[in-house]
C-alpha cells in the first residue's frame, strides 16, 4: 500500500493503468486503513475542510426518449413527471444569481435530451454566456454531442460538460439499451479534445455488484486524463421506474467507493451527488473524510429530494467545513434543480 501511495502523491505522475485486481484490493482493505489512505492522499492535493458547491437547474425537463432504468424523465415510464419546455434565458439568469448568493461557485444546467438539436444550442449558448458573466463556472449536461456541437459550447465559454458513464461496461446493458457505452465515450472524447473540463462519474446501488463498481472506477481512472469532477450518485429510487424496489446498497460500500475514487483520481473533485437526502449526517461526514469534496446544494434535484439547505449549513458547521470560495447561505434557491443522475 505504501508503494501505491507513493505513486499517487504527485499529480505529474498520475496512474492511468489500474488493473481490476488492484482496485478490488483497495476495496478489500480494512475500513480504517482505506479511509486513512484516502484522507492522506486527499490532504496532499486539497484543503480537507473545503467543499466545492454546485447548483443544478433543469433547463428542459422530461419527455426524454432514452430508457435509462433509473430516470423519471424517460418518456417510457409513468412517474407522474410533468414535462417542461426549454427555459428562457432570463429564468436561468435569475436562478444563477440566487445560486451565487447562496455560496455556489459552479452553476450546472441540464436538459432531458438524447442529443440536442443544433437550433436548441442557440439558447444554451446564451445561457452559458450569461452565467459566466455573473462570475460562476458553467456546466451543462445535454446528452450526446457531435464534435461541431462541442466546439460551439467551447466558443460560448463552457467550463465543464457532464456526461456520466453510469455503471460498468459489463452491467450497462441492464440499465440502458438506447445508447451504447461507446456513444458515451465518444461524447467525452469530443469534450476533452475541445479543451472543456470533463465531469464524469456514475450511479451505484442499481443492483450492480462490487465487480461493476470496480470496473466503473477503472474506466474513469484509466482515461487519458482523469475527469476534473467525478460525481458519485447513490440511486434515488423513483416509483414507476424499473429500478424502484432495488435492494439498497450498504452504506459502508458507498463510502468505500468514495474512498477508492479519491485514491485513484487524487486531483479530481469527487462529488456527493444524488442520494444525499438518504444519508445520515454521520454517513456524509465519513464520505467527506474519505475524500469527497464537492456537493450539489439545494433542496431538490428535479424529482428527487436533497438535504435542506439549512441542514447542509448545520452539518458544515459541526464538521468545521466551509464552502470553497465562500460560505453557504441560510436558504436555498426555490428554482427547480436537476437530478445529478443524468
Amino acid at each position: 500500500m505504501q508503494a501505491l501511495e507513493g505513486k499517487m502523491a504527485d499529480l505529474d505522475d498520475l496512474r492511468h493503468d489500474w488493473t481490476l485486481e488492484e482496485i478490488d484490493d483497495l476495496f478489500r482493505l480494512p475500513f480504517n486503513d482505506l479511509l486513512f489512505q484516502a484522507q492522506t492522499i486527499h490532504r496532499q492535493q486539497f484543503d480537507p475542510n473545503k467543499v466545492q458547491i454546485s447548483t443544478l437547474l433543469s433547463i428542459k425537463t422530461g419527455a426524454c426518449p432514452e430508457d435509462c432504468a433509473y430516470c423519471p424523465q424517460s418518456v417510457r415510464y409513468d412517474t407522474g413527471l410533468q414535462k417542461e419546455q426549454l427555459l428562457a434565458v432570463t429564468e436561468v439568469v435569475n436562478a444563477a444569481k440566487a445560486a451565487k448568493a447562496q455560496g455556489a461557485s459552479r452553476f450546472c444546467m441540464g436538459a432531458a435530451w438524447r442529443s440536442p438539436k443544433d437550433r436548441d444550442l442557440d439558447t444554451v449558448e446564451a445561457m452559458i454566456q450569461a452565467v459566466r458573466d455573473l462570475g460562476l463556472e458553467t456546466c451543462v449536461t445535454l446528452g450526446m454531442l457531435s464534435e461541431p456541437q462541442v466546439h460551439r459550447l467551447k466558443e460560448a465559454g463552457l467550463d465543464y460538460y457532464n456526461h456520466n458513464l453510469d455503471t460498468s461496461p459489463e452491467y450497462y446493458g441492464e440499465i440502458i439499451t438506447t445508447r451504447t457505452y461507446q456513444d458515451r465515450l465518444d461524447t467525452l472524447s469530443h469534450v476533452r479534445q475541445a479543451g472543456i473540463n470533463v465531469c464524469c462519474g456514475g450511479i451505484v446501488g442499481m443492483g450492480e455488484g462490487r465487480a461493476d463498481r470496480v470496473s466503473l472506477l477503472a474506466e474513469l481512472a484509466n482515461m487519458e486524463k482523469h475527469p476534473e469532477s467525478v460525481p458519485i450518485n447513490l440511486l434515488v429510487q423513483v416509483e414507476g421506474t424499473p429500478l424502484h424496489g432495488t435492494h439498497k446498497l450498504d452504506n459502508f460500500e458507498f463510502i468505500r467507493t468514495i474512498a477508492v475514487a479519491r485514491m485513484l483520481m487524487p486531483g479530481s473533485y469527487v462529488r456527493l451527488s444524488a442520494g444525499r437526502e438518504q444519508m445520515s449526517e454521520e454517513m456524509q461526514a465519513l464520505c467527506y473524510f474519505a475524500g469527497a469534496n464537492s456537493i450539489f446544494y439545494g433542496e431538490k434535484l428535479l424529482t428527487t429530494s436533497n438535504p435542506e439547505a439549512n441542514a447542509d449549513r448545520a452539518l458544515f458547521n459541526k464538521l468545521g467545513i466551509s464552502a470553497l470560495g465562500g460560505d453557504l447561505a441560510d436558504q436555498a434557491s426555490e428554482a427547480p434543480l436537476l437530478t445529478a443522475e443524468r
